[in-house]
Formats: structure tokens, sequence, C-alpha cells
């Protein structure tokens, strides 16, 4: 998880960085505290297309999630949701793209008492 004010100062780095990352059972969260413009942050969430590095090179798959603090502070709840919400989806991706499937469901029996 990172904390960020909204300043990248080395934004094509940052995008080569998630682009390698895309390949590796990985998630980042970043959640944008303050009133900054949050407009590079959003544009790593790749909500709205493919993230690609200035070689033209795709991620692999979407392992950014962006909330701004501002749309949620109130609620901790919505801030748990917002946050959290797309781990599960990035997890089953990587694991599909690799082809590990889950264990077979094993059965339990618990002593009664």
């Amino acid at each position: 998880m990172i904390l960020t004010d909204g300043a990248i100062h080395d934004y094509r780095e940052t995008v080569r960085q998630l682009v390698d990352a895309s390949k590796l059972p990985l998630s980042v969260i970043i959640v944008g505290v303050g009133r900054a413009d949050f407009d590079t942050m959003e544009d790593l969430d790749c909500d709205k297309g493919v993230l690609r590095d200035s070689y033209g090179n795709p991620a692999e798959r979407d392992i950014v999630q962006f909330v701004p603090f501002r749309d949620c502070a109130r609620d901790i709840d919505s801030l748990r949701k917002h946050v959290l919400a797309e781990v599960p989806h990035q997890l089953i991706t990587y694991f599909r793209r690799r082809g590990i499937a889950p264990n077979p469901r094993v059965e339990v029996n618990y002593p009664s008492f």
C-alpha cells in the first residue's frame, strides 16, 4: 500500500516498474491523500485501458488500485471496500494466466465435544 499526495516525479520509470511487476503475484494499492490532482494516479489504475510503458510494452494484467481518500474519508467501510475491491480479481487473473488451479476441496471432520 502506498499513501501519496499525488506527485509522481518519475512517471515513466513508475509505469515501467508496474508493467514489469504485472507478471508477479503482486497488487499495488495507492491511496491518494490531500487535495492534489490525482490524474496521474488514475492513469496507473488500468480501469480505462491497458497500461503501457514508454516502449509500448503492455502490462500483463491490472495490478493497481487507486483510491482517493477524500472520496471515502468519512466512511471507513467504504474506504475498506474500495481499497480491497480489485485484489480478488487481480489474484485470480494471476493464477489463471499461470495455469494454477485451486487445490481440491478437502473435507474435514471435526470431533464433536
